[in-house]
């Protein structure tokens, strides 16, 4: 898998000005449908909202990965999103999230999703991705992080 094929310059957030849960979910699903990959963006922000109240994605290391497969979503699409100074994600471990990965999947793409979310966990498993991510100030410094 290919980041680039998902993640485009457009729906890259270096410094996200949200300071909770719900403010970071509203903020990268408005990057997402202001690049025009929603068909309904209140639709989707429900969708997201339902599989939270199942399980928090903020899976720890600083990292939350809120996703939902849905009829909504025009093409799978990711959005990334950059907190400097951490989010209360309701994480596993406790920790502040800095790194946001929102994927949006439409509901008849299978098992796309679960192939997204695999990919994205097991490069942010590694710390000095991690810390490229944070660290990256541009579009290709992302794409490197996961590349090289």
């Amino acid at each position: 898998m290919n980041i680039q094929e998902l993640l485009s310059a457009s729906r890259v957030k270096f410094h996200l000005m949200s300071s909770n849960k719900l403010e970071v979910i509203n903020e990268l699903i408005d990057v997402l449908n202001q690049d025009g990959k929603l068909l309904n963006k209140d639709k989707y922000k429900e969708a997201v909202l339902a599989r939270e109240k199942e399980f928090s994605t903020g899976i720890g290391m600083g990292i939350a990965i809120p996703h939902a497969k849905d009829s909504s979503v025009k093409e799978a699409s990711l959005t990334l999103g950059i907190s400097k100074a951490g989010i209360d994600y309701e994480a596993l471990d406790g920790s502040l999230a800095h790194i946001f990965f929102l994927i949006a999947v439409p509901a008849e793409s299978n098992d796309v999703h679960l192939k997204v979310l695999s990919y994205i966990s097991r490069k942010l498993m590694h710390q000095e991705i991690r810390d490229r991510l944070l660290s990256a100030t541009t579009y290709e410094e992302i794409l490197a992080a996961f590349n090289d």
